[in-house]
């Protein structure tokens, strides 16, 4: 697996670079990232915050607060959301990356779905990644 990527928001304003690999792959069915993403679940990849660089020249880079300690981030010009961390959790020194955002090829050999229980009734999850409620 390559270990270098790079991503961007939907307008190209807010851009990223990760030096390592993209880890612990899931896909996250609650009704925050949900909405968050506006689709049935939002895919993450997980790195340590120090090999991910961003540059945002125009300081588009803007943070939610979804719950106490999680920030959301989101470019403000194009609405894509690209990160999330938990200042609070067991692994705050790391940063989630939405992979949708990545504009380098990425084939995660491992997957999970994540609160399942809380997934959205229109939408059925048919493959054969692990599933947690």
């Amino acid at each position: 697996m390559d270990n270098q990527h790079q991503g961007s928001c939907l307008c190209g304003a807010v851009t990223y670079q990760v030096c390592g690999p993209l880890k612990a792959v899931t896909h996250c069915h609650c009704s925050k990232c949900r909405k968050s993403h506006g689709a049935a679940f939002a895919t993450y990849a997980s790195v340590p915050r120090s090999t991910l660089g961003i540059s945002d020249p125009q300081a588009l880079l803007k943070g939610y607060e979804s719950s106490p300690g999680v920030l959301r981030q989101f470019c403000s010009s194009c609405g894509s959301s690209l990160f999330w961390c938990d200042a609070q959790g067991e692994f705050r020194d790391w940063i989630s990356i939405a992979i949708a955002s990545l504009d380098t090829p990425f084939c995660p050999p491992k997957q999970k779905h994540l609160c399942v229980a809380m997934k959205a009734d229109w939408h059925a999850i048919t493959d054969q990644h692990p599933q947690v409620q």
